[in-house]
Parts: C-alpha cells; sequence; structure tokens
C-alpha cells in the first residue's frame, strides 16, 4: 500500500481529525509485517490531552477488533479499514491480538507526543 511519508490533518474541531489519524495509524501497523511497528511511527499532536485520546482509541479499537462482537463504532471502523487496507476481517483480528501483546510488553515504545515534547527531545538529541 503506498502511503506519503507524512500527512497532516489541518481541521475544525468535531469534523473527525482524531477518527482519520487513528484510522491510518491502524492502517499502517495492521497492514506492517512487523508487530511492533508502532515503534517506528512519528505521530505528533499539540496537547497532552490529545496524545492520551488517540493511544486510548488505538487500544480501544486494537481490543474491540478482537472480540466476537465488536461494539458498533469498532464494525465501523473495521469495515473502513477492510475497504481501504483490503486486508480480510479476520486478519485484521489476528493482527490486533498480536500488536496488543507488543504494546503491553512495550508501552514505553508505543509514543505519541505533543509538539514540545517532541522539539525538546530533538534539542536534546542536538547538544
Amino acid at each position: 500500500m503506498d502511503r506519503p511519508s507524512f500527512a497532516i490533518y489541518d481541521a475544525s474541531a468535531g469534523s473527525g481529525k482524531t477518527y482519520a489519524l487513528v484510522k491510518e495509524y491502524l492502517k499502517i501497523i495492521l497492514t506492517s509485517k512487523k508487530d511492533d511497528a508502532y515503534r517506528n511511527i512519528l505521530a505528533i499532536t499539540f496537547t497532552n490531552k490529545a496524545v492520551h485520546e488517540m493511544k486510548s482509541r488505538i487500544v480501544g479499537s486494537l481490543s474491540e477488533f478482537v472480540k466476537e462482537e465488536p461494539s458498533s463504532k469498532a464494525e465501523v471502523l473495521i469495515m473502513d479499514l477492510v475497504s481501504e487496507t483490503k486486508l480480510p476481517r479476520e486478519k485484521i483480528k489476528t493482527k490486533s491480538k498480536q500488536i496488543i501483546k507488543h504494546i503491553i510488553h512495550n508501552y514505553a515504545a508505543f509514543d505519541i507526543s505533543t509538539i514540545d515534547k517532541f522539539t525538546q527531545g530533538y534539542k536534546s538529541f542536538c547538544s
């Protein structure tokens, strides 16, 4: 699946930015050959609240995907992912299970950052 090196989402509140970001993040980790692809993703947002929201939605979605009867919101997301990735539903379920295990054991590596935290880390790296 070809995707741009980076994407910027700029839209008003309530327009679905977080849904779009979470979906793109899930597409990357679900289509990767590695179960720890999240280690190689740079996701940056503005606030700590937004970081928490994104991480919660990603982990929550993966957790819903492995259930026998996912929530209606998860069903919509699964259908979007099936359509956009061409992955079979069962593959999404199996891969989600594997990714969750990796995230649980390596939660510190599951990083979504604020712009401030990222630039501070960059400044420290360059010093």
